[in-house]
C-alpha cells in the first residue's frame, strides 16, 4: 500500500475566514443601524426640546399669574422675565409683566411693556386698560384717557371690566375739564 504523503501546507481552517466575516457584518451592520436610528433620533430630539421649552413657557407663565393674584409682584416678575426669554413675541406675556410692574409703582416700565403688547398684537385689549393704569399712575390724566377710550372701543358691551372703564373715564374727563378750568384766569 502506498502511504499518502503529508502536505507541507495545511489546509487553512474555514472557522476563522467564517469568524472574520462574522464580526464584519455584526460591525458594518450594527454601524449602519445607529446611524438609522440617531437619524430619527435628531428630529425627536428636536421636538423634544421644543416640547420641553413650550412647557416651562406654560408652567413660569402660569406662576408669574399666580404670583400677580398673589401681589408678590417681584416673584411675578421673574416668572415673566423667563417666560419673554424664551417667547419673546407673547403679548400676554408683555401685559402682565406691565401689571406687576404697576404693581411695583414703576409706571414708565410698565408703560413699555403695554405699549409692546400693542405692538405684537393690535387687539391685546388688556394692554389698553393696563396703558391707562400706567399713565394715571404717572399723574398723565389725558394719556390714562385716550388708552381707556381705546379699550373702551375695542372692548365687548358685555365686558365685566366695562363699567369701571366708564367710570374710570367719567372721573378722568372730570379731573381734566377740573384742572382747565384752574388754569384759566377767574372772570371779572
Amino acid at each position: 500500500m502506498a502511504e499518502v504523503a503529508a502536505s507541507p501546507r495545511r489546509g487553512r481552517d474555514p472557522r476563522i475566514l467564517a469568524l472574520v466575516v462574522t464580526v464584519a457584518l455584526v460591525v458594518g451592520g450594527g454601524y449602519l443601524l445607529d446611524r438609522w436610528i440617531n437619524e430619527g433620533d435628531r428630529t425627536d430630539l428636536k421636538a423634544h426640546v421644543d416640547q420641553k421649552q413650550r412647557e416651562e413657557i406654560d408652567r413660569r407663565f402660569k406662576q408669574g399669574v399666580v404670583m400677580l393674584h398673589a401681589r408678590q409682584y417681584e416673584h411675578a416678575m421673574t416668572a415673566f422675565h423667563r417666560v419673554l426669554q424664551l417667547a419673546p413675541t407673547m403679548p400676554e406675556a408683555h401685559v402682565n409683566m406691565g401689571f406687576a410692574m404697576i404693581g411695583q409703582k414703576r409706571y414708565k416700565e410698565a408703560l413699555d411693556f403695554f405699549d409692546g403688547a400693542t405692538e405684537l398684537n393690535r387687539n391685546q385689549l388688556n394692554a389698553y386698560y393696563g396703558m391707562a393704569e400706567a399713565y394715571e399712575g404717572l399723574g398723565d390724566y389725558r394719556g390714562a384717557l385716550e388708552a381707556m377710550e381705546a379699550w373702551l372701543h375695542r372692548a365687548k358691551a358685555d365686558d365685566p371690566f366695562r363699567r369701571r372703564a366708564e367710570s374710570a373715564v367719567w372721573e378722568w374727563r372730570e379731573r381734566l375739564k377740573k384742572n382747565a378750568g384752574a388754569k384759566l384766569p377767574a372772570p371779572k
